[in-house]
């Protein structure tokens, strides 16, 4: 195993936050209607099919005919779904810009939609430093698959053991442990900071 000398982070939840419910607040003011919408209707799981590689026309039309009374709401999420990202995650941009400072090659690999990706991109200049990043719904390969974690040392020209992958999901640091990445579990920054610290990348 080499030497760790690279960083590939997750981007959700890591780098920005993301979270449904900061665009449909806006929109529902009724607790309990808006429990509903988050819990059963417009949510983590059914998003997650755009990570994967599926357009929002075939999701949308799916979850209109399960749920038509919805149809207005559902039908708002493509278009305003930048406001389902909460922001930088607190002290993390500044550690990228660290790392980019100190030469560290930066990657990432991010379950995203490829429809929703590009419009993000626009809005986070912090991915000028990145040499790479996969977006899983242009490879139709999503986290923990082990088929993304080759294609990522193969396309990163990374030898097994050079990166340290960080993650807030357990299950995607374990499969990228066992294909070649040192993982370190997201809790925030200070912690993660410490750690790269340890590693010699800060």
């Amino acid at each position: 195993m080499a030497g760790l000398r690279a960083v590939v982070f997750d981007v959700g939840n890591v780098l920005y936050g993301w979270d449904i419910g900061c665009l449909y607040r806006k929109l529902i003011d009724d607790p309990a209607r808006l429990a509903h919408i988050l819990t059963r209707v417009i949510t983590p799981e059914w998003h997650f099919q755009h990570d994967a590689g599926r357009p929002f026309a075939e999701t949308s039309a799916e979850l209109i005919a399960r749920f038509p009374d919805h149809e207005e709401l559902i039908r708002l999420y493509a278009p305003r779904w930048l406001e389902t990202i909460s922001g930088p995650v607190p002290g993390m941009l500044d550690l990228v810009e660290h790392l980019a400072a100190r030469g560290v090659p930066l990657y990432a690999i991010t379950n995203f939609s490829a429809e929703f990706w590009p419009r993000f991109r626009q809005t986070a200049p912090i991915f000028d430093l990145f040499e790479d990043i996969i977006v899983s719904g242009a490879e139709q390969l999503v986290k923990p698959d082990p088929a993304i974690y080759r294609l990522a040392l193969q396309r990163f020209n990374l030898a097994p053991g050079e990166a340290l992958f960080i993650d807030d999901r357990t299950e995607n640091i374990r499969a990228g442990e066992a294909n070649g990445f040192p993982g370190h579990l997201f809790s925030g920054a200070a912690r993660l900071r410490t750690r790269l610290e340890a590693e010699g990348l800060l």
